[in-house]
């Protein structure tokens, strides 16, 4: 139950689904959770059931400005920051003919904007305490091909693959923070929830699944936190720079990434 004793955490877009998950796990195993979100009454509300060890800050990850300001409030109260989940993100419905400007910036403003300030203002804190862990969420959109979400495929991509020019730029640099992505399939989350009635809004029809393969079943968002936890602990202190795909099993069989939503 002390895998994160001692560890300050920070974890954006908390205030549910997986973030949440996230905050109630490492609350758990011993961490002084920061959780962050734009959402402030859930936030405000998970925050008092996890009690003294977690606390909620808003924060609007696409402004730097925030990012600067709320770091170092951490670190002048706290003294530290171990670990950074960036978990904010949000999905837009677009293909690469119909997607529009204002869906395209904001999915990239919240899911890859959030990631590069968080990041940046992220390794000099946690460096100067010897090093950190930086979870980054992506999802397997950034590996399959999934044109009714164009951009949020873009972005997961692009996450990922920042994820690794934070490791190598901390190896070479001798920051001591390693960085690493995850990428889950569909999991049980409002966001995820919310798809099949966005899809009815404009018109098409769900997905069509073959009950019998993997992709068709929804994690549940203990699943991908279990796996957070890991990469957040000491436990993975020889693992940066990687992608850990998290998904049943969906990736290595044909078909859409979209999961089945009403089971």
């Amino acid at each position: 139950m002390d895998r994160l004793k001692g560890k300050v955490a920070m974890v954006t877009g908390a205030a549910k689904g997986l973030g949440a998950a996230d905050a109630r796990v490492f609350v758990a195993e011993g961490a002084k959770v920061i959780i962050t979100d734009v959402d402030d009454a859930a936030g405000s509300a998970l925050a008092a059931e996890l009690g003294d060890a977690a606390e909620y800050q808003h924060l609007d990850v696409t402004s730097e400005a925030a990012w600067v300001a709320l770091v170092a409030d951490i670190m002048a109260r706290h003294g530290r920051l171990d670990v950074l989940v960036n978990n904010a993100g949000i999905v837009e419905f677009g293909d690469p003919e119909t997607l529009t400007e204002v869906n395209y910036r904001k999915i990239m403003a919240v899911s890859i904007d959030g990631v590069v300030f968080g990041t940046k203002h992220a390794i000099p804190a946690m460096a100067a305490n010897g090093g950190g862990s930086i979870v980054n969420m992506a999802s397997i959109a950034a590996i399959q091909g999934e044109p009714t979400f164009a951009a949020y495929s873009a972005a997961k991509g692009a996450i990922d693959a920042y994820t690794r020019a934070t490791a190598a730029y901390s190896i070479k640099n001798g920051r001591g923070v390693r960085a690493n992505s995850v990428l889950p399939a569909g999991i049980d989350t409002p966001m995820v929830r919310s798809l099949g009635g966005k899809l009815a809004d404009l018109g098409a029809a769900a997905p069509v699944h073959d009950n019998a393969t993997a992709m068709n079943r929804l994690g549940e968002p203990v699943d991908v936190a279990n796996l957070v936890l890991f990469l957040a602990s000491d436990e993975s202190r020889f693992i940066t720079g990687q992608s850990h795909v998290i998904d049943d099993g969906a990736s290595i069989i044909a078909g859409s990434t979209v999961p089945r939503t009403d089971r």
